[in-house]
């Protein structure tokens, strides 16, 4: 009997089976109201079976081959053609229901579409990783999984689905919303990097800081972010009655005023504890030789710590980035906007369509800024000793 030397791969390609055959693959209705008719992936044309059936079973076989980098490559680049595949037969199918049927049907995927396509990225992702051990081009390899996708939704192929018939009604929504979100994002980076920087430098000098500061930091963060909207509604609610000038720059019990407080607030512990971290991390042969060459502390602290630092402050923006993005959307619930309106408001409605509309973008703003602090991260190791 061969040898399988792939066993991940082969438990991706019987999940990738499962899932395209018990699952339905398209959701299909008569309008956004009714909660439409799954369909699997047979009931769809013949072809469709074909077209993913056919790099299903090359999988199948390359879990035989010795994973190196030739069959990774070939494994890499088959996955990639199945998930393209598959958003390929989305959008036509689509466009199919939509000829066929009245203007106001809705196609959407099923969750064995879903399904799939992540476990494509999955057998994709551990291609590229079994690939390269260098982080720059594990970013590019998946990065580029994206240049085909990206190129269809631009040219309007995926126009005729569900999802994206949601967006043509609400695309002054869904703008206001993401500007709404990109403000608050960056209305808690500013602030949180002003006061968690020389936070985390003043740990670092003093280090009998560390503890009651990290206490402190670790409370607020142990604090539900629910709770924590709550509990600045009433405070803020009466400084704005107390000084009404307040009032008139925004400052309110809702709104978007305690979304920053809070969301700065819960920034704080990973954006100290970074900064202490990076600074920690720095050999002390390079401070002292930075002695030794005559260097003043400052001059110590700009041009050899803060540089050696930097990849572990990235790290901790990172997380900053991630976690903000993510918490942005509860704050919606105390008015502040953003896609958390939306996904609320799909929740209230029992639309599945305007809750994806909030949440894809959310996931992708994350993924986004993620593999950009990666990118960036990768470079200045690379320039490092």
């Amino acid at each position: 009997m061969p040898k399988i030397h792939n066993r991940v791969l082969l438990l991706l390609v019987i999940l990738l089976v499962a899932a395209s055959a018990a699952l339905p693959f398209i959701n299909y209705a008569a309008n956004r109201l009714v909660s439409g008719e799954p369909m699997a992936l047979r009931q769809l044309p013949g072809h469709a079976l074909i077209l993913l059936l056919t790099p299903t079973l090359i999988l199948a076989l390359l879990t035989f081959l010795p994973t190196r980098k030739r069959s990774l490559a070939l494994t890499l680049l088959v996955g990639e053609a199945m998930f393209i595949g598959a958003l390929v037969l989305m959008g036509k199918t689509a466009t199919n229901f939509a000829e066929q049927g009245s203007s106001l049907a809705r196609t959407s995927p099923g969750s064995g579409l879903w399904l799939s396509l992540a476990l494509c990225l999955l057998l994709c992702a551990d291609a590229i990783n079994r690939l390269t051990p260098k982080a720059l081009w594990r970013l590019l390899l998946n990065l580029q999984i994206w240049i085909v996708p990206v190129a269809l939704l631009l040219s309007g192929f995926f126009a005729d689905l569900s999802l994206l018939k949601e967006y043509a009604n609400r695309q002054d929504v869904f703008d206001d919303a993401l500007s709404r979100h990109l403000a608050l994002l960056v209305g808690t980076l500013v602030p949180a990097l002003l006061i968690g920087v020389p936070l985390g430098v003043l740990c670092y000098q003093r280090p009998t800081w560390q503890s009651s500061v990290f206490s402190v930091l670790n409370v607020i963060q142990t604090v539900p972010s629910v709770a924590l909207f709550g509990l600045l509604i009433a405070p803020l609610a009466g400084l704005a009655k107390s000084f009404p000038w307040l009032k008139d720059i925004g400052v309110s019990g809702i709104g978007v005023t305690p979304a920053l407080i809070a969301l700065v607030l819960y920034a704080l512990l990973p954006l100290v504890r970074g900064v202490v971290a990076g600074l920690q991390h720095v050999p002390r042969n390079v401070v002292e030789s930075a002695e030794g060459m005559g260097m003043s502390r400052r001059q110590i602290f700009w041009r050899a710590e803060v540089p050696l630092a930097m990849p572990v402050l990235l790290r901790s923006l990172r997380v900053v980035c991630v976690q903000t993005i993510g918490m942005a959307v509860i704050a919606a619930l105390i008015g502040a906007g953003g896609f958390g309106a939306i996904i609320f408001q799909g929740l209230l409605s029992s639309a599945l369509d305007l809750v994806l509309l909030g949440v894809i973008p959310v996931i992708a703003l994350a993924v986004l800024l993620d593999a950009l602090f990666k990118l960036v991260i990768s470079l200045l190791e690379a320039k490092q000793p």
